[in-house]
């Protein structure tokens, strides 16, 4: 019984510690990007996937949705998201992935979301050629939506 409960509790704090390492990595680069660190642009596999600095005054993956309306939908859906995460903590014992899950795309959008209230737009510094302009944030959102969507879909079907 002691043994689970400190599995447990080193599990969760493991877990913790990785979502914060992913959250500080976006903020800590956003910071270099910022400051110029990335001019001219680095190249981490030639041209086809680069640092570089863009301000993203849209939404993700440059998609061009913009101004005040699109902040005010940000701020509901991450406060809904908090408000489903304390749900699904204080109910449903056994979602422990979904709310790892959703915890992770609360984090980046919580990041992505600093951004825009401080600068204005979104720190964009993952380029990826032919593709888009991304941050570490937007992949913390999208692998965890697309994971999330892909268990509740494979939940329904079993």
């Amino acid at each position: 019984m002691v043994n689970k409960l400190y599995t447990t509790l080193y599990k969760n704090i493991a877990i913790i510690v990785m979502i914060a390492i992913f959250f500080i990595a976006d903020r800590y680069l956003k910071y270099l990007a910022l400051n110029n660190h990335f001019n001219p642009n680095i190249k981490l596999i030639g041209d086809i996937f680069t640092l570089s600095f863009t301000a993203n005054y849209n939404i993700a993956f440059s998609l061009p949705v913009t101004g005040v309306w699109l902040n005010i939908s940000i701020v509901a859906i991450v406060t809904l998201l908090l408000l489903y995460i304390v749900y699904l903590i204080i109910k449903e014992k056994g979602a422990y992935i979904n709310i790892i899950l959703l915890t992770i795309i609360l984090i980046g959008a919580i990041s992505n979301l600093v951004d825009r209230i401080s600068l204005g737009y979104v720190v964009d510094y993952l380029y990826l050629k032919h593709f888009t302009i991304f941050n570490l944030a937007d992949v913390m959102i999208s692998l965890s939506a697309i994971i999330y969507i892909l268990l509740n879909i494979r939940k329904k079907h079993v």
